[in-house]
């Protein structure tokens, strides 16, 4: 109902839109560069239930849009504005396009070298019902790995229901079923992600922060001398990193503010506990798979199993609020 409604009022205005879903949040601000649109429009609830679907808006240029950006259109909706509807001539015109899941898969894929690859993995994937239920089993099956996903059935109401990466207990589980080498959660839109060591063992954004920060850091990769993440990240994270002579930014909480932060300062490593990572030599918001596929990387580079690559510090006790 909300895409039929949007897209009859965006071509009412005169404007062609084109139809993508369902597909995962990074796949939209990826896309709308690809397809050279003037803005991007994913329908979502994010990790939250159906009933909390919103709008989340992304520039020409693939990133959200700001705080005032979006003030203003709030601001626009709350008095009486006039209605420009173009005339039966000047109507948009809707189109459904092809091959986005393919497109979205070769991107993601792209992000590991190509000389990679991830035979000798058992991995589980958990869906969440989500957008993400086509496009990250296949790509994981086409690099490779021996894959077993759940949570692959939306229906429309059970988006994160019971699973994904806010509900792991049921990944832990198949885990430890499936004698999984990892698992991988992602959330219903999929720019979250949290991962299963083989053990059962969570790894939050944190962790997978300090994972990937100090692999590119040894590789040269990592920018700026430091990670962005919020107020809400582990101070042992900053630990961690102030070890390696790096510096952890904190922004307020939001993916938007680390992406802005990094943005400002020439950092290409940031995120979230939440699971929201950023990594901004491939994308302008965060993604679920692309981090996931670097925590890989690491396992093939190093030969090593996850429970002992994620560790990377001791969590100080925390208060979240």
């Amino acid at each position: 109902m909300i895409e039929n409604a949007m897209v009859s009022g965006l071509c009412a205005a005169g404007m062609d839109v084109f139809l993508l879903g369902p597909i995962p949040t990074p796949a939209v601000a990826m896309l709308v560069r690809s397809l050279r649109a003037d803005i991007g429009v994913m329908i979502s609830a994010s990790h939250n239930p159906y009933y909390d679907n919103g709008i989340k808006l992304f520039g020409p240029d693939g990133y959200k849009l700001s705080d005032e950006i979006e003030e203003r259109i709030e601001g626009m909706l709350d008095k009486d504005i006039e209605l420009a509807l173009a005339d039966s001539d000047g109507l948009g015109r809707a189109k459904r396009v092809d091959g986005v899941h393919d497109r979205y898969i070769e991107f993601a894929k792209r992000t590991l070298p190509r000389s990679m690859s991830l035979s000798g993995l058992r991995i589980v994937v958990d869906c969440a019902n989500g957008a993400a239920y086509k496009v990250a089993p296949e790509a994981l099956w086409e690099l490779g790995a021996e894959v077993v996903a759940i949570n692959v059935e939306p229906n429309g109401f059970n988006i994160n229901k019971e699973c994904g990466s806010t509900h792991p207990a049921g990944l832990q589980k198949k885990v430890h079923e499936v004698r999984a080498d990892i698992g991988i959660a992602l959330d219903g839109d999929a720019d979250r992600v949290v991962i299963v060591d083989e053990n059962g063992a969570i790894v939050d954004g944190d962790q997978i922060m300090a994972l990937i920060a100090e692999s590119w850091h040894q590789s040269g990769r990592l920018a700026g001398g430091g990670v962005v993440s919020t107020v809400m990240s582990n101070l042992g994270l900053e630990r961690f990193l102030g070890d390696m002579k790096l510096q952890l930014h904190r922004t307020k909480v939001g993916d938007r503010y680390v992406v802005e932060h990094m943005r400002a300062h020439g950092l290409n490593v940031g995120g979230e506990q939440s699971g929201h990572i950023v990594l901004s030599d491939f994308s302008t918001t965060g993604d679920g798979l692309v981090s996931a596929l670097q925590v890989l990387a690491c396992i093939k580079r190093q030969n090593r199993p996850v429970s002992e690559l994620s560790k990377k510090f001791e969590p100080v006790p925390q208060l979240l609020k």
